[in-house]
């Protein structure tokens, strides 16, 4: 079991129980962060937090979304572009003071091997926006394939961008992500954003023309101390 660390945040994940949620919540779980899946369903997060616990060793706990933002620390919000500004506008009180991690890159089905940004460039700038400056949004981890966050025992092959209007914030960020084994790198603001979320696409059709079982990623290259 995960040694645990009175002074480690609680990591609220909303949509905690798709693939890219669970991957990342468990892989904090396994380092030793308490971790609260998010979900619609009540019930069924308390059941993905139980088997989670079970796999991790880790503290895990499971709630509806809004009870979940409420007992994070920092909240990742980790749903489909369709629900991206509804769920974080529903647990809006919920977030206020606190970090959001914004996972959303907006694919739009079927052609989500294709460019397609909203207007204005960053969905995530957007979100912001419609929360006001008392949530400090973060984007990250919208280029890290969940096959690779699943394997808990593999390191993940793909480096980070962070990208925040707030440097203290995305600092959390940054080492939330080397936490769990993960490179994660300063990006620029927020607006920056718009770059990773066109990157997701663009790696989609590399999976897709290069058969990636496990998903291509990105390393970025030159930055001083970096292997």
């Amino acid at each position: 079991m995960p040694a645990m660390d009175e002074d480690k945040a609680t990591i609220a994940v909303l949509g905690g129980t798709g693939h890219e949620g669970a991957g990342l919540a468990a892989r904090w779980a396994k380092a030793g962060y308490p971790v609260v899946i998010g979900s619609r369903d009540g019930t069924r997060a308390a059941q993905a937090a139980s088997a989670m616990a079970t796999k991790t060793g880790g503290n895990v706990s499971g709630m509806a979304n809004a009870d979940a933002a409420a007992a994070g620390d920092i909240v990742v919000l980790a749903v489909p572009y369709a629900g991206q500004q509804a769920l974080a506008m529903e647990v809006r009180a919920q977030l206020e003071g606190k970090i959001l991690i914004d996972v959303t890159v907006p694919l739009k089905p079927p052609k989500v091997a294709r460019v397609q940004l909203p207007e204005g460039g960053s969905a995530v700038e957007a979100l912001q926006h419609k929360l006001g400056a008392g949530v400090r949004v973060v984007a990250a981890f919208q280029n890290v394939s969940a096959h690779q966050l699943a394997d808990l025992d593999a390191q993940v092959n793909c480096d980070v961008l962070v990208t925040g209007d707030d440097v203290d914030a995305r600092e959390t960020v940054v080492q939330l992500a080397g936490a769990i084994g993960i490179t994660a790198l300063h990006a620029g603001p927020l607006a920056n954003s718009a770059a990773a979320e066109a990157l997701t696409s663009v790696l989609i059709s590399i999976n897709k023309r290069y058969k990636v079982a496990d998903g291509a990623g990105i390393r970025i290259t030159g930055i001083p101390g970096q292997p």
